[in-house]
């Protein structure tokens, strides 16, 4: 009798580990440094040191591992942003992934205070959000690629009891900091 491999479970929650975080930026790295090239060596910047860090955790058999990632912040209050969405290529198939992780990054601040999220969209990507409640409210370029400016429909994303952590315990050390390296 043989026993066919178990299904893939998938978790969505803060990277508050060392070892989640530089999961979480090793991944970034991957994708927006080398896979789409819109950073050279980093995509890193002023946003990072007052924005929260969520991941998508696939659950296998022999190891977990982190396969998305996105980062939410509060520009002024109540107005939060998402950014930085990013999937590991060998799981964008499914849906499952990003759509988990904007689940979790726009219920995580309507939970914490929230009366508009927004974020930055690439093009492609537009009808994607467009099914989740999402509408967009203008296109701009970044990077000399199209985005759309789009906004959530927070009466989708209701609020959780997710725990605001101290930004501190979000943030990557200085051993992680200049030690990243991508999978």
């Amino acid at each position: 009798m043989s026993s066919s491999p178990s299904p893939r479970t998938y978790s969505f929650q803060l990277a508050l580990s060392e070892t989640e975080l530089a999961a979480y930026f090793a991944l970034r790295q991957q994708i927006f440094c080398h896979e789409q090239a819109l950073f050279e060596h980093s995509d890193r910047d002023a946003i990072d040191r007052h924005a929260y860090p969520i991941v998508a955790i696939a659950h296998e058999a022999s190891r977990d591992r982190v396969v998305g990632v996105v980062r939410i912040y509060e520009a002024a209050t109540r107005l939060w942003y998402g950014g930085r969405l990013g999937v590991h290529p060998e799981f964008r198939r499914a849906g499952r992934i990003g759509k988990g992780l904007i689940q979790k990054a726009v219920t995580t601040a309507n939970t914490w205070g929230c009366d508009r999220f927004l974020a930055t969209v690439q093009h492609q990507n537009v009808r994607f959000f467009t099914r989740l409640h999402w509408r967009s409210l203008e296109e701009i370029e970044i990077l000399a690629r199209s985005h759309h400016l789009m906004e959530a429909d927070l009466a989708h994303y209701p609020a959780t009891d997710q725990p605001r952590p101290p930004l501190s315990s979000c943030q990557a050390g200085p051993s992680l900091q200049s030690n990243l390296q991508v999978a």
